[in-house]
């Protein structure tokens, strides 16, 4: 009977077990949150705290001009973009089904080089100023007026162009899945076509445009280049010069923590906008839009304003560049460009794959994980793409360089022979920067996919006596594979891209096209860096590529349901 007991009270007590998965899970969020905790410390304990005199002097000019920028490209690019997409989807007109995806290509522009495209084409020297002083006879500058192209303004336009696709996406989503009743009821009511918009359209599709105002606004934060080669003093650029220029960490990371203020800010704006402002579709039928026809000049308008962007945004910037690009062709066979392509795959690569893994980590540890702590921590992690790239070099950096001097000390001490900078001093640093930033756009992929996998998969595999990899393994990479591959590619691409973090965390003489593109651009030698600029632009097309053949898809499914 004793031993009846005993046997029972050992099936019923609890047994522990770790979970490898959950643990694993953990410890890569903990290192994609590390540099932000990093920054963070160092602004608190910095070694010289200069934050009275960055208050004092240079702190209100970064914040002006850094929110005269975001305001001027947030709303620019709500203007282009929601009315961009209001125009492809509601109304008819000459161009129209050209316009639905080609809007979507200054996508691939990087502000920067569209910058570089703009000032070579209207400074002085340049074609634009030098064939209206031939044609009329102008001498010099003090003969006639021109704008000046080196100001905050021309930044505003640059960035507007390159970054309204992502108001533009998301629009024109939501018009078209908006209520079609809605829009019919406002009609009958007596609303013209747009008072319907402003009064019914505009409304219904508000948080789908205050969500790529955000993101557009984030991006204006982040921007380096651009703002720099235009000569306007925003965080961003205070953030080198307080670095490189002036040798002070914590003076960097001070401003860093004022742009992550702003980060929060927009996000918890964009949250608040949202509040209670919930929009159903109440009707059970499929309606499909019926698009208004323009004709005389309304379709003129509607097409020239759908011509504008494309032709500033897109054209010109690639013509620009593909004509220094033939017409300094040695640099085509320049080594130094070629290894920059080199390196730039090889992080480009290793960064989308790295940053694969740990989403799937992510999203694996927190569906097994029993308590919701491990999914609100994973998200977390998605914070790291809305942090300016220079953040996070400054973040990266500090704790990377104390671990680089650590290893360096322990193997004198052990070994009397130093280890020197392995980390800061390779391109390990920029890898890590690159999967902390663009982590979300992983997490978020693999995630979704994960949820589409019914929970009924996971419990058959353990039926079959799987273990929890051999699931993953079997059942869910096999699911989910689609989505990963299209979240390494959309990293690659914007590891290609990215400059700031680029520019802080490379070794000496290590170069990648984006940094290639500013050193030569900064000195005014632009022939140079357009293989380079162009290289940037055909990688930066594939992202846009697969989003207007998924249009293109959808559009087709619309027509053939509708016929």
């Amino acid at each position: 009977m004793a031993l009846a007991k005993g046997k029972a009270a050992e099936k019923t007590r609890p047994t522990w077990r770790v979970d490898g998965w959950l643990i694993g899970s953990l410890i890569i969020a903990g290192m994609i949150l590390t540099p932000l905790f990093a920054v963070a410390w160092m602004a608190l304990f910095p070694t010289e705290n200069i934050w009275p005199h960055l208050l004092a002097t240079v702190l209100p000019d970064y914040v002006t001009n850094t929110l005269i920028l975001m305001t001027m490209t947030g709303v620019g690019a709500a203007c282009l973009g929601a009315g961009g997409a209001w125009l492809t989807t509601m109304k008819q007109f000459p161009g129209r089904r050209f316009f639905d995806w080609a809007l979507l290509a200054p996508l691939a522009i990087p502000a920067y080089i569209g910058a570089y495209a703009l000032v070579d084409l209207l400074e002085y020297a340049g074609p634009v100023q030098t064939t209206l002083r031939d044609l009329f006879g102008w001498r010099n500058s003090r003969d006639y007026w021109f704008p000046e192209i080196r100001s905050i303004w021309s930044a505003g336009l640059v960035m507007t162009l390159s970054l309204y696709p992502y108001v533009y996406l998301l629009s024109r989503a939501a018009f078209r899945e908006g209520s079609v009743g809605a829009l019919e009821v406002s009609r009958a009511l007596g609303c013209g076509p747009w008072e319907s918009f402003y009064r019914v359209a505009l409304p219904l599709a508000r948080p789908s445009i205050a969500v790529g105002t955000a993101i557009v606004m984030m991006e204006t934060l982040n921007e380096f280049g651009a703002v720099d080669f235009f000569a306007v003093r925003t965080m961003t650029v205070g953030v080198f010069t307080t670095w490189l220029e002036s040798s002070n960490v914590g003076g960097a990371a001070q401003i860093s923590c004022v742009m992550m203020m702003f980060v929060l800010a927009l996000l918890g704006l964009e949250r608040a906008g949202r509040r209670g402002r919930r929009y159903h579709n109440l009707s059970r039928a499929y309606r499909p839009i019926q698009r208004e026809r323009l004709t005389g000049a309304s379709a003129a308008i509607a097409t020239v304003a759908c011509a504008l962007p494309l032709l500033i945004g897109f054209l010109l910037p690639v013509s620009v560049i593909a004509y220094h690009a033939m017409e300094f062709l040695e640099g085509w066979l320049d080594p130094e460009f070629w290894s920059a392509l080199l390196r730039t795959i090889a992080l480009g690569v290793s960064a989308a794959g790295i940053a694969v893994i740990a989403g799937v980590f992510l999203a694996f540890g927190a569906r097994r994980a029993k308590s919701p702590a491990p999914r609100i921590i994973a998200q977390a992690t998605m914070i790291g793409y809305a942090a300016p790239g220079a953040v996070l070099a400054v973040g990266v950096l500090i704790p990377f360089a104390a671990l680089d001097r650590a290893i360096h000390y322990t193997s004198l001490d052990l070994f009397g022979v130093g280890t020197g900078l392995l980390i800061t001093g390779s391109a390990a640093a920029i890898i890590f920067a690159y999967v902390v930033r663009f982590n979300a756009i992983a997490f978020g992929a693999v995630d979704g996919a994960f949820g589409r996998v019914t929970p009924s998969m996971d419990a058959a595999a353990r039926s079959l006596g799987e273990t929890a990899g051999g699931a993953l393994r079997r059942v869910h990479l096999p699911l989910i594979s689609g989505s990963m591959v299209t979240a390494a590619m959309l990293i690659f691409v914007d590891a290609v891209k990215e400059l700031p973090a680029t520019l802080i965390l490379r070794p000496f003489n290590f170069s990648t096209l984006s940094t290639h593109v500013y050193d030569y651009a900064s000195r005014e030698h632009l022939a140079q860096a357009a293989p380079a600029a162009l290289s940037i632009i055909v990688v930066g097309l594939a992202p846009v590529a697969i989003l207007i053949r998924s249009l293109n898809s959808r559009s087709n499914q619309h027509d053939s349901y509708v016929s």
